[in-house]
C-alpha cells in the first residue's frame, strides 16, 4: 500500500523523492499509525456500548446501528478522520 501511495504522489508531482526506500518507510509508518488509531477507536466504541449494554437492551436499540454512530462521535471528538 505504501508503494502505491508513493507512486501516486510521485506521478502527480506532489512530492519530489530522493530516497524512495525512506519515503516508502515513512508512508508505511503513517499508514500503520492510522490503522492502529482506528483499531483503538473501535475498541473504545465497543467498550462504551458494553458499559451501556443494559440501557441499550432496555431501549430496544440496535447495536449494529449504534456502533458506527459511537465510533463517528469518538473520531470527531479526537480529530480523527474516518
Amino acid at each position: 500500500m505504501a508503494d502505491a501511495v508513493l507512486k501516486r504522489l510521485i506521478a502527480r508531482k506532489i512530492v519530489d523523492v530522493k530516497d524512495e526506500p525512506s519515503a516508502r518507510a515513512a508512508i508505511r509508518h503513517v499508514l500503520l499509525d492510522n490503522l492502529h488509531a482506528e483499531e483503538r477507536l473501535e475498541a473504545d466504541a465497543r467498550q462504551i456500548l458494553l458499559e451501556h449494554a443494559k440501557a441499550i437492551k432496555d431501549s430496544a436499540a440496535d447495536y449494529r446501528q449504534l456502533f458506527p454512530k459511537v465510533k463517528e462521535k469518538l473520531a470527531r471528538d479526537r480529530g480523527f478522520i474516518l
